[in-house]
């Protein structure tokens, strides 16, 4: 529409708002979507709507043509940077309606692995803002991650009541020399006040994770509901207040920095013994519903699971991180100049799997 200023011989004429259609990209945003900008003259945007749907993935209804152990090898791929958080919601939903006691080993275990997988995934979004110092420590982290499990992206490592097996000799010392070579690269200057998203607006759009805290949002599972290898970690949430793309970034950063500590406090403290339970030849969860929360690399990672009884589950509902943080760009984006729209973008972490689900 056409946008005039003042009355008279003093009207400013401000030309015509244009509507474009960023995406649907694929490369540099870790699936494909799509954002519909309304841009002024002036190459400001006055509004935003993201427009996800073309993976048209459908993960929820295969989940129930599945027994559970197939189920673990689909959750395992919806957040490609989260694959172990992914795996552990679902198997900690079976474990808990089928009253599995799971043993000690393996729920440090599954803690270390947890934030090895937050590190790794913070620093592929931290990689192209903070430089190549960023992209080594995630190549050192993933490589530990993956001679424990087998895999580089798809780790494929929890079992229902555990975990496949237990890591190799000596991978503890592995570990604590791979931590030694993170780093989170230097952070850029430039984004300080741009892209705000207010606590306000987090909170009703439901953003968790690095995104809702730099917004104040003092929220973070391993404090508020830990998992039994969290017990007596004493996580302090990494929290800012201005809630801009400096915010993010550093969130980011800081978190690194917490995960490499707290692996090195579980490794301290690993107990020995088993690490995982003999399980029949059908996992049958009893009839009822339970809900099961992590909390993943980019936010809270929830698993809804209704049971019939039988070995595949009734309804097996996500609730991923990505799918509520992508909506808030509708919030943050307003006001933002599109010279400034890479750096704003590059610091709002989402994987557009995990919102097609």
């Amino acid at each position: 529409m056409e946008i005039t200023v003042g009355v008279g011989a003093g009207a400013r004429h401000l030309g015509v708002d244009r509507v474009v259609d960023l995406g649907p990209l694929h490369p540099s945003a870790h699936g494909a979507y799509r954002l519909r900008l309304t841009v002024r003259d002036d190459a400001v945007i006055t509004a935003a709507e993201p427009l996800v749907g073309h993976l048209h993935r459908g993960a929820e209804k295969l989940f129930e043509v599945r027994d559970y152990r197939q189920v673990l090898t689909l959750a395992n791929r919806h957040d490609w940077l989260a694959a172990f958080c992914n795996e552990l919601a679902v198997a900690l939903a079976v474990e808990r309606m089928t009253g599995m006691d799971v043993p000690a080993r393996a729920q440090t275990l599954r803690a270390v692995l947890c934030e090895l997988n937050r590190i790794m995934a913070h620093l592929v979004f931290l990689a192209p803002l903070t430089g190549p110092a960023a992209a080594r420590g995630r190549e050192a982290v993933q490589a530990v991650l993956e001679e424990a499990s087998g895999g580089r992206i798809h780790f494929m490592f929890n079992r229902i009541g555990g975990l496949r097996e237990d890591v190799p000799a000596g991978w503890t010392d592995r570990v604590r020399a791979a931590l030694s070579t993170v780093d989170t690269g230097e952070v850029p200057g430039g984004l300080a006040g741009i892209g705000v998203l207010s606590r306000e607006s987090a909170l009703a759009y439901g953003v968790t994770g690095p995104i809702g805290r730099a917004s104040g949002v003092d929220f973070d599972l391993r404090r508020d509901d830990p998992l039994p290898g969290y017990r007596g970690l004493d996580v302090t949430p990494v929290v800012r207040a201005e809630g801009d793309a400096l915010a993010r970034v550093r969130c980011l950063v800081d978190e690194v920095r917490q995960s490499v500590r707290l692996v090195e406090r579980c490794l301290d403290v690993l107990p020995g013994g088993p690490v995982n339970v003999r399980l029949p030849k059908a996992i049958k969860a009893p009839e009822g519903s339970v809900y099961t929360r992590v909390e993943a690399p980019l936010g809270t990672s929830g698993v809804h699971l209704a049971s019939r009884g039988e070995k595949t589950p009734w309804r097996l509902k996500l609730r991923t991180p990505s799918f509520n943080n992508v909506q808030a760009l509708s919030a943050l984006l307003p006001g933002t100049a599109v010279d400034d729209l890479p750096a704003v973008l590059g610091s709002f972490a989402v994987v557009v799997g995990d919102i097609d689900k």
